[in-house]
This record gives C-alpha cells, structure tokens and sequence, in this order.
C-alpha cells in the first residue's frame, strides 16, 4: 500500500481536513488546523506532501518521526497541528485496512463509555445558569464556561464579583454536585488569577483551565497553594518535551493536549502515559469538528487516566456548520445521560461527507479570533 494523493479543505466554521488516500482505494481523514491561523496549517501539510506520497501509510510511527526529526526546525503550533492531522489520517487508514476501530489497534479500550462536557456562555458569558440547566436537562453532568471577559494585569474586584455572580447562578441551578469547569483563557494575569482561584474555591468547581498562560507554567505551583481546585492546562502546548516541562514543574492535575494541535494520535498517547506516571489527569482539549472529536475518543479509550471529553456541538464558535453536518453518520455521536459511546466503524468511525466538504472548500473560511482592547487601549488577552 502506498500514499497516492492528499487533499486539504477549509470549511466553515474554522477548521481544516485533510483527506489521504491509498493506491488500493484506502481513504483516511485528520483534521490539521489552528483556529485563526487554518491557512497556514493547510500550507504547512501542502509543504509536508513530498514526505509521504509513495510512503506505506501503514508505518505511522516511521512518518511521524521523519515529519519530525528529518527537519531541523520542529516542534510549534503550525508544524505540529499539520503533523497531527496526518497522523489521524493514517491511523484512519490503518483502522480501515484491519477493519477495527483505532482503539482496538491501540491495544483496546479501557472503559465503556466517555464521560463528556458541553459549553456555556460565549466570550463574553452572561445568562449561563439557564444555558447550563438546559445542558443538565439533556442529560450533562458538566458544563464549561469562560470564567471572564478581558482583565489588566491588575483589575478592579467590580469584574471579579461578575465571575463569581455567574458561578454561583450554576450552582444555584444545577445543584451542588452538577460539574463546573471554569477557563480563565489565558486572559488572567497571575495577580489577579490568585485572587479569582481562591475566591472561587467556594463553588467547588469540577477545574480551572489556564490560570495563567503556560508561557508562565512555574506559577501554577503558587495558584495551587493558593486555592483547593484542580487546575487544568495544555491546549497550547505541542509535543511530549513541551508536556515533561509542565509536568516536572508542577502544580497542574489534569492535562489537555489538542489531538488536532499536539502530534496527532501518536503523540498524544504518549503524553497520557507520561501524565499517567506523575498521577495526572488527561481531559482532551477539542473545541473542534468530527474527526478531531473522534481522534480524542480513541486516545482517551486506551487511556486510564482520561476522565472527561471536551466537545464542541452548541459551542459559539459553531457558526454556519455544526459537528455533525460533516458526517453522515451522526448517529456516532449520540450521547446518553453525560456521556459518550466510543465510535465503532473501522479506523476513526466517521462517514466524512465529502460532497460538502468539496462544496465549502470553494470559499475557504479566514476565521480570525477577536482582537481585544483594555480601556485604556492597550491589547487584551484573547
């Protein structure tokens, strides 16, 4: 077997696929992108083409290291979200040849079921106990909202009593066990994500994600002797040397590579299993569309220490499509009472429709985020 063509889409609402195939009809499917820079991650896999066409698709692990030690630059958002789409696509295939879902050829799932959590709120949040009792009444037993809109490295407590106003609205409504996880984005300075984790302590929320930046990863030890909650981060960090640096500096309890960012399947199980060695929890980060959701349900099978699924069906972000418009079996992801069965079909279970795919690829999407300014028009952290 040998990689004949590769094909790259952009579609609505900011994602990027990239479609594989084979010289005896195989067709594996990943979803490489970084959300506002999807033209650029596409570019990067266009310029990764001459490495694979002729490969056996099946060696993954020999592709995966030749797309990442044979250049001398490595590593980073770009190279690795393309990375990581070619890998999904190659496990695709492979699952797809055997005629077994991925997990099973990575060594078979450890649990039944995945327990997942859906979004609340927006970027700016307002109304979120009512969106949250709504997700609770479908059957969630966890939400995640943005903690806050912008903040200066130093801020006023008006805002800080917002976010507390609105974490205690879901309490009130979902009760006192309904899981709450709270994202500070990245948009929380240390000075002020101190006093936002103690006060929020109260609440018991399920996690904080990005207390801080992980440009700033040396601090989440002081937040954590700060505040009694679990602190969650990794989205924006890429490969297994990135993640030993996080995990030797401490502080952080649950971990949540990209499997669209990180490296793909092949790297991300093995940041689990190094996570899993300093007793840490892994929680996939997956804001994205199908494939990318499917690609996270495969690792987190096969991997003890995952304990819940991000996923981003109702998400703000989902302007124009949705999840499931991309597949034709959207049957895959039926989620019952909070939580998820792990997709069956072979490779990575998704029927991809690739008549829309081709359609919305005629107008490509330039998905920027928001560019934020304090009042005083400094930029804000997005």
């Amino acid at each position: 077997m040998k990689i004949k063509e590769i094909h790259t889409y952009l579609v609505r609402p900011r994602w990027g696929f990239v479609e594989i195939e084979t010289d005896d009809g195989y067709t594996g499917w990943g979803e490489p992108v970084i959300e506002g820079r999807a033209a650029t991650v596409k570019a990067c896999v266009e310029e990764m083409k001459p490495y694979l066409l002729g490969e056996d698709p099946g060696n993954i692990e020999d592709i995966w290291t030749k797309l990442y030690r044979a250049g001398f630059y490595r590593g980073g958002p770009v190279m690795m979200s393309a990375m990581a789409g070619i890998d999904q696509a190659l496990w695709d295939i492979k699952g797809k040849k055997f005629n077994a879902p991925v997990y099973e050829l990575l060594g078979g799932k450890c649990r039944e079921k995945m327990r997942m959590y859906s979004w609340v709120g927006g970027d700016r949040p307002s109304d979120v106990a009512a969106a949250a009792k709504e997700r609770k009444d479908a059957g969630f037993t966890a939400v995640k909202m943005n903690a806050t809109e912008e903040l200066q490295i130093v801020d006023s407590y008006d805002k800080i009593d917002a976010v507390l106003e609105r974490v205690a609205s879901i309490r009130d409504a979902c009760g006192k066990y309904f899981g709450i996880a709270i994202d500070f984005h990245g948009r929380v300075h240390k000075p002020m994500a101190k006093i936002l984790a103690k006060k929020l302590e109260e609440f018991a929320p399920m996690f904080i994600e990005e207390p801080v930046l992980c440009e700033n990863m040396e601090e989440f030890k002081e937040i954590a002797r700060i505040a009694n909650i679990p602190i969650a981060t990794g989205e924006r960090l890429f490969t297994k040397y990135d993640f030993r640096r996080l995990l030797n500096a401490g502080g952080v309890d649950i971990i949540q590579p990209d499997l669209s960012h990180a490296g793909g399947i092949t790297e991300v199980k093995k940041i689990a299993a190094m996570a899993e060695a300093y007793d840490v929890a892994l929680a996939p980060h997956c804001p994205l569309g199908p494939v990318a959701l499917s690609a996270c349900l495969q690792v987190d099978a096969v991997s003890y220490n995952a304990f819940i699924q991000e996923q981003s069906m109702g998400i703000h972000y989902n302007q124009g499509h949705g999840v499931l418009d991309f597949i034709k079996n959207p049957q895959v992801y039926a989620f019952e009472k909070g939580y998820a069965k792990f997709p069956q079909g072979p490779g990575l279970g998704m029927e991809i429709n690739k008549e829309l795919m081709a359609e919305e690829n005629k107008n490509p999407h330039e998905w920027k985020n928001p560019v934020w300014r304090h009042e005083d028009g400094s930029i804000a952290e997005w």
